[in-house]
């Protein structure tokens, strides 16, 4: 039988196993619809925004890919950065995905402070050194000489969890307590993870990525174990070790002074050989996003799929995406299989061969890479609860692909609300919501809700539409590239979206917190302006207006500004006046408040002295037109009011691929060439592009904060010809 004629037998046999009602039954959601939520924007200024975490009284701490994390407080509608974690005395690396990638707070944080972050922190690895025409910050692909062997060696890191305590509204780097460090292959993408959170009993699971590069394996499974390749090429080596902590969820207690012990009921037992006792779950690609749900234990964890668009007889099934409710220790299968009945096939990547062998085992998967250090016999592969494709698998799922504004893949594995009778807020998420969990979806811009048999149930029983979709369906409540979601205290929704685009703050970016609506009452929509908003000198005096602020429900509205977000009041009139007399920049908040006492905020920069750099990037191809494959040649020219320093250029190579990239390198400098490889995984795919993005921060001294600029540029190979005949 092939793979293909397998599949059809899978979808058969699970469509009778799943009996999810039918999308017309759906339809009548008792979790009501869009309509009863608002979106209230917090801070549309975030950064490269990652992850989030709610405090008890309601402020945000919310953390940027590079580094900045900033304290969102609801009392005066300030957003400051209070940590940068390039200032840690580790540093912060930065290349292709790597960076800041998780926060969360402690469950006793009222009472311990501690706030714990995962991050890369910048040890000794080689970066690009301006003017030598190569990117010595890109570790080498072949091993082809003794100099390249040894060249990768200086490219073995790790990631770092820590924690650092809360206080004075910073987190204190002198109190970091090393948790878990994650060995990570640097200089190659991609896959970090990075998710954080806790279970009832106060153990801590982490995510963690199969740290692989996917883009030399036609979008299936990346199995090239050659001596002659960098390891970094085959995930077997990670997901698929027991012996190695990529490609996993993880389990463990913190320890007091920092550290951790291993709690009972993992994976597997401490003390059996090869294996990794911190393993809760394994076979993930990249659980990029999960949650704990603290009343059953129960983990729900989206996992990314690989690219390719179709199954291949000799390869395996097309890209396919995973949500599923993590019961108890599992391995999940990947890079073998992607369902116990969906193998991959082990393929030789030796270029004169190029053949594949047989499928994998999905009941008993046998590790055999070279690259392997841990069981060569694994556990079966668990069923995933939601698998979906591009556009297969519909009629297993079809809410999946209802309301969706591209048929990307992109699975977040969402938070369970948990009802509280004690919490009167008004912004409340009603109890209908407890205990079944929210799926969002990165690429489709929507929030589904899974509901369970029965509150935090153990089973999926529907699916049902609540928030975003395709802009054609007009959503009340817009999601643009949703990046984490969390309930707060309020059981309002807390979530981070990035906005389109690509490793840079996004004109959409933001920190938003979304209100269930009772008795018609909403809050102010808040948008301000200022008139000048920069000025080369002080003092300058600057007009602000509050217009273009709104209530739906006509209320009365009273308006405070704070001029320089340090929490006190300067103005109360709707379109004050006000002069700066020193030089910096400052984030003018105007917080509006209605007769009910519902208020939001908007943030106006004023920058006064140093200025921003103005950024313009030229990319072509040495061999136009181009094509992937190619070596481009790029100029940056940045226009500014200090000193231009080449060296602080920064040009990223992303493949651009629907509403998403991957990053594939970055090198310094005003010019230079960067090498496009040829991509198996998305060659011909519709929607696929090569971005480049020029970055620049100027140095202005004295004190001020620099300024930085960027700039974008999107090249496309030709469309293939059309056949006229």
């Amino acid at each position: 039988m092939t793979s293909m004629s397998r599949v059809t037998a899978v979808v058969v046999t699970l469509a009778a196993a799943v009996a999810l009602p039918s999308a017309a039954s759906a339809q009548q959601s008792p979790f009501g619809d869009q309509s009863q939520f608002q979106k209230v924007t917090l801070n549309d200024r975030p950064g490269e925004p990652m992850s989030l975490a709610v405090l008890p009284d309601g402020r945000v701490l919310h953390a940027a890919r590079t580094g900045e994390i900033r304290l969102h407080n609801p009392r005066n509608g300030t957003n400051n950065i209070v940590t940068d974690m390039k200032d840690a005395p580790q540093g912060l690396y930065q290349h292709d995905e790597e960076g800041v990638q998780g926060i969360a707070i402690d469950p006793a944080f009222e009472d311990n402070r501690w706030v714990y972050v995962y991050y890369s922190p910048k040890l000794n690895t080689p970066s690009d050194v301006l003017g030598t025409g190569i990117n010595e910050g890109d570790a080498p692909e072949d091993l082809n000489t003794d100099f390249d062997r040894q060249r990768l060696t200086q490219f073995n890191g790790y990631s770092l969890l820590s924690r650092f305590q809360f206080k004075s509204n910073k987190l204190e780097f002198s109190s970091e307590q090393e948790i878990l460090r994650v060995n990570m292959s640097r200089g190659i993408c991609c896959h970090v993870g990075g998710q954080i959170d806790f279970d009832g009993a106060g153990n801590l699971f982490l995510s963690t990525g199969d740290d692989t590069n996917p883009f030399q394996s036609a979008g299936y499974a990346p199995l090239d174990d050659r001596p002659t390749r960098n390891p970094a090429f085959d995930s077997r080596r990670t997901a698929g070790n027991t012996n190695d902590l990529r490609g996993k969820l993880l389990r463990i207690r913190v320890g007091e002074t920092g550290g951790y012990t291993v709690p009972q009921g993992n994976l597997f037992r401490p003390g059996q050989a090869q294996t990794r006792p911190e393993i809760y779950a394994m076979g993930f690609r990249n659980p990029f996003r999960f949650s704990v749900n603290r009343q059953n234990g129960d983990v729900y964890v989206g996992d990314y799929s690989p690219d390719a668009q179709v199954a291949d007889p000799a390869r395996g099934p097309e890209g396919i995406g995973r949500w599923m409710i993590v019961r108890e220790p599992a391995n999940f299968g990947w890079p073998f299989c992607i369902t116990p009945s969906l193998p991959y096939v082990d393929h030789d990547f030796t270029p004169d061969a190029q053949q594949s062998g047989e499928e994998f085992n999905c009941n008993g998967p046998i590790n055999d890479s070279l690259n392997n250090t841990g069981l060569r016999k694994l556990p079966p592969v668990a069923q995933p609860d939601v698998w979906y494709s591009y556009n297969t698998w519909q009629d297993l799922f079809p809410e999946l692909f209802q309301n969706a504004a591209s048929n990307g893949i992109g699975p977040m594995g969402g938070p369970a609300m948990q009802f509280d009778s004690q919490i009167i807020s008004p912004f409340r998420w009603p109890r209908v919501f407890a205990g079944h969990p929210l799926f969002y979806e990165w690429t489709r811009d929507y929030a589904k809700v899974f509901e369970l048999n029965r509150p935090n149930g153990h089973q999926l029983a529907d699916i049902h539409h609540l928030l975003g979709g395709a802009a054609s369906q007009t959503p009340n409540v817009v999601l643009d590239n949703p990046m984490d979601m969390e309930f707060g205290p309020d059981n309002a929704l807390y979530e981070l979206e990035y906005g389109t685009g690509y490793f840079a703050e996004l004109p959409a970016a933001q920190l938003a917190r979304i209100d269930y609506v009772r008795n018609g009452q909403y809050t102010p929509v808040v948008r301000g302006s200022a008139t000048p908003a920069t000025g080369t000198a002080a003092p300058l005096t600057v007009k602000f207006s509050s217009a273009g602020t709104s209530d739906a429900n006509a209320d009365r509205l009273s308006y405070t500004w704070d001029f320089d977000s340090n929490g006190t009041v300067d103005s109360r009139v709707a379109n004050p006046t006000y002069t700066y007399t020193a030089r910096g920049v400052y984030e003018a908040t105007l917080r509006v408040t209605d007769q009910t006492g519902r208020s939001a905020s908007w943030q106006v920069r004023v920058t006064v002295g140093n200025q921003a750099p103005r950024v313009q990037l030229s990319v072509v191809s040495t061999t136009p037109p181009f094509n992937f494959g190619d070596t481009v040649h790029y100029t940056v020219t940045v226009t500014d009011d200090q000193p231009v320093d080449c060296a602080r250029v920064s040009v990223a190579y992303i493949l651009g691929h629907e509403s998403h990239g991957h990053p594939q390198t970055s090198t310094s400098g005003c010019e230079g060439n960067i090498s496009v490889p040829i991509d198996q995984a998305h060659a011909g795919a519709a929607n696929i592009s090569a971005v480049f993005v020029a970055t620049y921060s100027d140095n202005p001294g004295g004190g001020e904060p620099p300024q930085q600029g960027s700039a974008e540029v999107r090249l496309a190979p030709p469309a293939p010809p059309t056949n006229q005949g």
